[in-house]
């Protein structure tokens, strides 16, 4: 089959099947990203073999950059969906638990892979370096899926909505700052405070020059834009926005995902955000759902099979992360003392690795930190906290309910 027409065949499955699938989880009151994530776990690699997860498939890094713009897309609508000042106002608490957030889950998974606890044979170059990557693996959050359940029960314009987004984005630097760190120790490079603070800069000085800059310019640019007569110029110029800021951040030492959230919330503040808004959502529709199918063809079901046993030891690891994942991010809902909202939500909320996840063990395999072993087990980590987000956060949110307005 021709590359382009089996191109079109799977991108076409992928959307239908995305699409028809959320369709169920709507009617039995599940966040249809849930079904999304079933039915990639279903086209993948280990099943069906739809969606192409090898590394020498011609069409794996172009469905990649397919999710790559879904994922951005997606932060930069809860961006725009999100007012600066009131993103300001639980800045404070935000940070708290970004900070918590981060530290609890470094802390506790370092402690587990020093201690007795794991089989040692997976610690392929040195016990102290691979315990420092599989905390910072456990420190990743990923505001994505957490966003998706959010808008999916239209509680973006909450307080706990506020804090996850807040406190998701600086938990992104800090756990980008930490994998810059510990990559470094791997390549053999001391750590040194300067090294550690000039990552850190960079990510919070990206962030708020871009905001800054952004906020007192875009205005009057896109409101030159409307004035124009051309077809669609209103939508291009903001997807173009979106596109370049994310690779700007990236650029910059920062990350995709954190220049395309501030690009959201710059065009917060112009008096086209609702109109780009609503242009933006058949943009949505089409890419968001290729970024969670692409997680959930991401599982390699054959490593979970309990029946094989060379599968024992690394589930048994992955059990051990897994609560650990989700420990440590529970944590950080109370963090915060001094505000009233729904911690257990704040806490779920923050529970996801997704895509950031990915990124970090990937790296740490790349580098030959991890064993092929211990990556599985982090991936079954990640997969299960993106799993059980989005059915635990509607509980959370079902139960105690979610604070709305300012405070």
């Amino acid at each position: 089959m021709p590359l382009a027409v089996r191109f079109f065949t799977v991108l076409g499955i992928m959307l239908l099947a995305g699409k028809f699938t959320g369709e169920l989880c709507e009617r039995i009151r599940q966040p249809p990203v849930l079904g999304e994530l079933a039915v990639g776990i279903l086209l993948g690699g280990s099943v069906l073999g739809v969606i192409p997860t090898g590394r020498g498939d011609p069409l794996t890094p172009v469905i990649h950059l397919l999710a790559l713009v879904g994922v951005v897309v997606l932060l930069f609508e809860i961006g725009l969906a999100t007012e600066f000042r009131t993103l300001m106002r639980v800045g404070p608490a935000a940070s708290a638990v970004a900070v918590v957030g981060v530290a609890v889950p470094f802390l506790l998974g370092f402690l587990y892979w020093i201690s007795p606890l794991h089989r040692p044979e997976y610690s392929v170059s040195g016990l102290t370096v691979t315990a420092l990557f599989v905390g910072a693996t456990l420190t990743a959050t990923s505001v994505a899926i957490t966003a998706r359940v959010l808008a999916d029960l239209s509680c973006t314009d909450t307080v706990e909505a506020r804090i996850i987004l807040g406190a998701a984005v600086i938990d992104d630097v800090l756990g980008l700052a930490i994998l810059a760190v510990v990559s470094g120790l791997a390549g053999g490079r001391p750590l040194t405070v300067w090294g550690v603070g000039r990552v850190l800069a960079v990510g919070i000085g990206f962030l708020a020059v871009a905001i800054a800059v952004g906020l007192a310019l875009a205005p009057r640019i896109f409101a030159l834009i409307e004035r124009m007569r051309v077809r669609g110029v209103l939508l291009v110029t903001a997807f173009a926005f979106l596109l370049l800021l994310a690779a700007l951040a990236d650029r910059a030492g920062s990350a995709l995902i954190i220049g395309a959230f501030a690009a959201g919330i710059i065009l917060s503040g112009t008096n086209q955000a609702r109109t780009i808004e609503q242009q933006m959502k058949p943009v949505a529709e089409i890419f968001v759902p290729v970024f969670f199918l692409s997680i959930g063809a991401a599982v390699d079901l054959r490593v979970l099979n309990p029946l094989e046993p060379r599968n024992a030891g690394v589930l048994a690891v992955a059990g051990g992360l897994l609560v650990i994942a989700v420990v440590g991010k529970l944590a950080a809902g109370w963090a915060v003392p001094w505000r009233r909202f729904n911690r257990w939500a704040v806490g779920i909320g923050m529970a996801p690795r997704g895509e950031v996840g990915l990124v970090f063990a990937n790296v740490g395999l790349t580098a030959g930190v991890l064993s092929r072993e211990l990556f599985s087990a982090l991936l079954v980590m990640v997969i299960g906290t993106t799993l059980v987000t989005p059915p635990l956060l509607t509980w959370a949110l079902g139960r105690w309910g979610a604070t709305m307005g300012r405070e």
